[in-house]
């Protein structure tokens, strides 16, 4: 799936992965390929971005949206 992590300053991330984690405001949630259109808030924590070669980049965040729709993750994130 496409994922694109960014911040007011930056693109933190921008590629292909396996799975995003995200620290939502109900607790984790983890997104893969074909996951349901989703939008929701994010608390203060770290999204993990786990790549084909099974290494887990992590992004830490204070807060932002996630949007999750057509095999893509946007992370809108401070």
């Amino acid at each position: 799936m496409k994922v694109e992590i960014i911040t007011p300053d930056k693109e933190l991330f921008k590629g292909e992965a396996i799975s995003v984690t995200v620290p939502g405001v109900d607790g984790s949630m983890g997104f893969m390929n074909n996951h349901a259109p989703l939008i929701t808030v994010l608390k203060a924590g770290d999204v993990k971005v786990k790549l084909a070669n099974g290494q887990v980049d992590v992004y830490p965040v204070l807060n932002g949206v996630v949007e999750v729709s057509n095999n893509t993750v946007l992370v809108l994130a401070e």
